[in-house]
């Protein structure tokens, strides 16, 4: 049977990233998302050169070209979808990616709210889960954040495919 939960902590995260990205976890579906837009807004600039030239940005025209025909309402329902890692058609898609090109899609829409991707309702008002997760990610080193967002958006969409268990969970040793 298909698993459509995190994939788990990897041993090579540290503790701190580990309990952020169950903080991450336990928000709602949008508040994760308004998180994800703080993120590219306040910390753009370095996650930028981590995700776009590691991905490659034809991979999922559905995710990165034909999203941005679609109404605000389709748009937000979409990225509902991937958070929640439902069994949709867009979902499937984003799960099927790499992390690179994973964190490229987000980045992709993060540019693009307000334009061409539907932007954040006026009336949001951030949890105060939200601002103290953003600041601790925000306290990370660079590749803290960057492995905190590999994880974080890895773990998000929809695959059949059931996630190799880590050393961590086994324990045991990978063998041939």
């Amino acid at each position: 049977m298909a698993s459509t939960q995190p994939t788990g902590v990897t041993p090579a995260r540290s503790e701190e990233t580990k309990n952020i990205t169950q903080a991450f976890e336990g928000l709602g579906t949008d508040d994760k998302l308004a998180l994800l837009y703080y993120i590219y807004e306040k910390m753009g600039d370095s996650i930028t050169p981590a995700a776009p030239t590691a991905a490659d940005a034809e991979i999922s025209p559905q995710l990165l070209r034909d999203f941005y025909n679609l109404s605000d309402d389709q748009q937000l329902a979409a990225m509902r979808e991937i958070v929640n890692r439902e069994d949709t058609q867009v979902s499937r898609a984003y799960g099927a990616l790499s992390e690179n090109n994973q964190l490229l899609v987000w980045y992709a829409w993060a540019q693009g709210m307000g334009d061409t991707v539907v932007d954040m309702p006026l009336d949001y008002k951030a949890q105060s889960e939200v601002n103290s997760i953003l600041s601790q990610i925000e306290n990370l080193d660079f590749e803290g954040q960057i492995s905190l967002l590999r994880q974080v958006a890895g773990d998000m969409g929809y695959s059949p495919v059931d996630p190799v268990p880590s050393q961590e969970e086994t324990g045991k040793t990978p063998s041939l």
